[in-house]
């Protein structure tokens, strides 16, 4: 196995067991029973750990969704606006709760007003998923599938309400599993709803928005 993934392993477990913020090498290193000095032959600080771990996991989840990217040269009035985004936001829903990303995720989440690392690597993953509806956005503007006043703010919009959705979709489950009602009451369509308004509001006359035109 590859140093470094048994690095990313063992500091994922620690955090998962103590809290990111009480992760050191020292911890890291006796837990891969190795010496502290053999461990920054890998990695300078344990800061640096933490970003290559989101940078790999995310990338290991990205690898195994069976979809992969959205090919943003494929883009045409064949496919209606919401199937677009759509598909957009389900390859993300399921980057983020990919068992060993959503582990992490909910280690950052909890830590994030306490460690710097954290915030850091959740404005990392906040800004990737803006910039990647901002390339979608002007394709679709491109292309005349959408017409944005302003794509960026849209774009931006867009990919924070995602995010705002997706989480709460997750507090729900948890609410589910441990038997808890206080998510009662709370539409399940949301992310559904979402895109259609949204396609209401941006699809262009005559082109496809919700597989009519």
């Amino acid at each position: 196995m590859d140093r470094k993934f048994e690095i990313i392993k063992a500091t994922l477990e620690l955090a998962s067991e103590y809290g990111l913020a009480a992760v050191s090498m020292n911890q890291i290193a006796e837990k891969l029973g190795i010496s502290k000095p053999a461990l920054y032959k890998h990695f300078e600080s344990r800061e640096e750990i933490i970003k290559t771990m989101y940078s790999f996991l995310r990338e290991q989840a990205k690898q195994s969704i069976t979809a992969g990217e959205m090919n943003l040269d494929m883009l045409s009035d064949k496919v209606s606006l919401e199937k677009i985004l759509t598909q957009m936001v389900n390859a993300y829903r399921n980057i983020c709760t990919n068992p060993e990303m959503f582990q992490f995720y909910k280690i950052i989440m909890s830590q994030r007003t306490i460690d710097v690392a954290a915030t850091e690597i959740m404005v990392m993953e906040t800004k990737a998923m803006i910039d990647a509806t901002k390339k979608l956005f002007y394709a679709l503007q491109v292309k005349g599938l959408a017409e944005f006043p302003d794509a960026d703010a849209a774009a931006l919009s867009f990919a924070m309400s995602v995010h705002s959705i997706i989480d709460l979709e997750c507090d729900l489950n948890q609410l589910k599993n441990a038997n808890n009602d206080a998510g009662k009451g709370i539409d399940k369509n949301m992310m559904k709803n979402f895109i259609s308004e949204f396609c209401r509001l941006y699809g262009v006359k005559g082109v496809k928005t919700n597989g009519k035109k």
